[in-house]
């Protein structure tokens, strides 16, 4: 039976996938989950249509973070901890408080994924954050960007 995904399953196939399955998998497992649809001629052309609006929206997506990314560089970000005497902080600093910071002080959006630590925030002091960023129309290309971060005592 050919179907088209609506979610990954796992070691079988990927969102949007059209692939040929055994008839009683599909119409016991998948069909009920609503793991996956019957690929007929109505739900492949919508299915053509939703994969051409992925694209656009990546597009504009990728032309907005590539925005954020110049307006990104160069910044700084301050974030006021709990910390002990000696500049050791109670609770490191996360990729989440990084970022509210970073949306808080300069309007800036920047996901999880993009922001590489090297090793976890647990002192008082300046550190350079680094951004890098996939870009699919470009190949798999990455860019990459910094900010500065300043953790002080509260």
């Amino acid at each position: 039976m050919k179907i088209i995904f609506l979610h990954d399953v796992p070691r079988v196939g990927k969102k949007y996938d059209v692939k040929e399955v055994n008839g009683g998998y599909a119409m016991n497992f998948l069909l009920p989950r609503k793991l996956a649809e019957p690929a007929t001629t109505k739900s492949l052309a919508m299915l053509e249509r939703r994969k051409k609006e992925i694209a656009i929206e990546r597009e504009v997506q990728e032309d907005l973070l590539m925005k954020n990314l110049e307006e990104i560089k160069d910044k700084v970000v301050t974030i006021k901890v709990k910390a002990d005497e000696r500049g050791h902080l109670f609770a490191q600093v996360h990729k989440k408080e990084i970022i509210d910071g970073m949306k808080n002080e300069h309007r800036a959006d920047i996901s999880e994924e993009f922001i590489i630590l090297e090793k976890p925030i647990k002192t008082i002091g300046e550190f350079e954050i680094p951004i890098k960023v996939k870009i699919a129309a470009e190949g798999g290309a990455s860019k990459k960007s910094s900010f500065k971060l300043v953790v002080e005592k509260i």
